[in-house]
């Protein structure tokens, strides 16, 4: 079985969603390429899955190009040809207004969420396409990319670019038999929150206080079934969210201290 069992390549393996999809893919009979910027997380993560499936580590920063271009380039002829790939490594950071926030923040936000993307994609699509009919990028959104809210300013204009990026990944691959969604997520809770607030606990535990947010493994569901579809079957988008979060009208500003030039 393992020898004939489809390698997944997974980018920010080690918390939050990434590691859970790692346990559910495989729990699918996946062999598993996984990436991320601690070794002694990925190693811990490798010890728990024991030899269920062939797994292959290796410490890769997704902002890094050259460190990409050494990773995937060095893959064991095992896990040389994935057949699906989930583009997971992602953050958020800070939390106030934009004209408060760090520029250095906003320029960390793109070089992951958006070239680093974009970059890991882009080295393994031939050995996507080589790997036959059926072969899926998945791509973690957020329901940010399309929902605005104070303080979402560039993660969420990163998501929008994500969302965009696998249509018109979509439009070129399709034809190669390769399927592409964006997998966006709602209110989720993770490490990924902690990042955000930099690592101020009590600002991420007051944001989950009261609610029943998904967990990581809720969205592993779905990944493991997006890429276990038939073939044929593409789905462009599918927006995860928990019952809890809901909208809201839109927000009216009134007395507002600037009033319309004539």
């Amino acid at each position: 079985m393992h020898e004939a069992s489809p390698v997944v390549f997974i980018t920010g393996a080690t918390s939050g969603i990434g590691r859970a999809c790692a346990l559910r893919f495989a729990a699918a009979g996946w062999a598993l390429v996984l990436t991320g910027r601690r070794q002694a997380r990925l190693d811990e993560l490798a010890a728990e899955l024991g030899d269920q499936v062939p797994v292959h580590t290796a410490v890769l920063d997704v902002s890094d190009p050259d460190a990409i271009v050494r990773v995937t380039d060095s893959l064991p002829e095992r896990f040389a040809t994935p057949h699906a790939l989930l583009n997971n490594a992602g953050l958020a950071l800070g939390k106030g207004p934009a004209q408060e926030a760090d520029l250095g923040d906003w320029q960390r936000m793109i070089e992951t969420n958006i070239t680093g993307l974009v970059s890991v994609t882009r080295q393994l699509l031939p050995r996507l396409i080589e790997s036959g009919a059926g072969a899926t990028v998945i791509n973690i959104g957020s329901i940010a990319g399309r929902t605005p809210y104070p303080g979402g300013h560039v993660y969420g204009a990163t998501k929008a670019f994500v969302e965009q990026f696998s249509y018109n990944l979509r439009c070129d691959v399709s034809a190669h038999g390769v399927r592409v969604t964006d997998l966006a997520p709602g209110m989720t809770e993770s490490e990924f929150t902690l990042v955000r607030m930099k690592g101020d606990a009590g600002v991420a535990d007051d944001y989950y206080r009261g609610t029943q947010p998904l967990q990581p493994d809720d969205v592993a569901v779905q990944a493991v079934q997006i890429a276990e579809l038939p073939p044929h079957v593409n789905i462009t988008r599918l927006e995860v969210a928990p019952l809890c979060q809901q909208w809201a009208p839109f927000n009216v500003l009134r007395d507002h201290a600037s009033s319309p030039t004539r």
